[in-house]
């Protein structure tokens, strides 16, 4: 069976529990889940009951679908996501961005927690993403290519699209939050980065670097979506202060954020 195959399978399965029929859609990261109980009409469904999918295990991640309606916006909603250190292949961690277009998705916006490599930053805040470097050397389109999905070789020249980017940072104004813009670093984890791989990152010109993201980002190009994608910086990376990181720390702050955050998403979603 193909990816397009086993991806419409799992859509249907989803549309069909639900009358809602999203147009755009969103994947919570680490801390990021208060946004869940403001949906209208929800439908959950874990991960671990969709035909193809597997099952998220890092604390801060549900793990499972959500769908319903953001003002007048359908939703479909990934309330945790895959990763790629959890052992999953990254066709396994990109797989329900293959879901979400099946559904019909034309819109992604992806958030996710990051450790702050620009020393102007400060935890709390909330980065927008403008691009990203991939220093995993993987990559979720090795191997054959679904020409049902998309070309060969993607343009990923626009990853972030400017449309998108514009309507983050009214939503983010409106929400009272003063958004910060930048370019996100993925590395696989799940160690922490050390200070002189926070240093080669901020020479590279990173302003935050995590463990997520990039690949579905790359995906979600792939069949040529549309996408927007949000960092909440957690932490300052390794090596900034004299202090040990811990995943700890990234949900304090995301729950210390979480009011305005939430605030952000809704007026994104409604806009879209």
């Amino acid at each position: 069976m193909s990816e397009s195959q086993r991806a419409g399978l799992a859509a249907r399965f989803l549309l069909d529990r639900t009358p809602v029929q999203p147009r755009a859609a969103l994947v919570l990261g680490s801390g990021w889940g208060g946004l869940i109980g403001e949906l209208r009409g929800a439908v959950r469904v874990p991960y671990a009951q969709v035909p193809g999918m597997k099952v998220s295990t890092v604390p801060g991640h549900a793990g499972e679908w959500v769908l319903g309606q953001i003002g007048s916006t359908p939703v479909a909603v990934m309330s945790g996501r895959l990763h790629y250190y959890e052992g999953h292949s990254l066709a396994d961690v990109v797989f329900p961005m293959r879901v979400l277009k099946a559904m019909g998705v034309e819109t992604v916006v992806l958030t996710n927690a990051a450790g702050a490599v620009n020393t102007s930053f400060q935890p709390g805040d909330l980065m927008l993403v403008v691009d990203h470097i991939n220093l995993t050397g993987a990559n979720p389109l090795f191997g054959p290519n679904d020409e049902a999905l998309g070309p060969r070789f993607p343009d990923m020249s626009r990853a972030y699209d400017p449309e998108l980017l514009e309507l983050a940072r009214q939503a983010a104004l409106e929400a009272g939050v003063t958004p910060r813009q930048g370019v996100y670093c993925w590395m696989t984890g799940p160690s922490f980065e050390t200070p002189a791989e926070i240093r080669m990152a901020r020479v590279l010109g990173a302003d935050a670097v995590g463990m997520s993201t990039v690949p579905e980002v790359i995906c979600a190009r792939h069949m040529g979506m549309r996408v927007a994608a949000a960092s909440c910086m957690t932490n300052m990376a390794a090596g900034v202060l004299d202090q040990p990181l811990s995943h700890q720390e990234v949900l304090d702050t995301m729950a210390r954020v979480r009011p305005a955050f939430t605030r952000f998403l809704l007026g994104l979603m409604e806009k879209l």
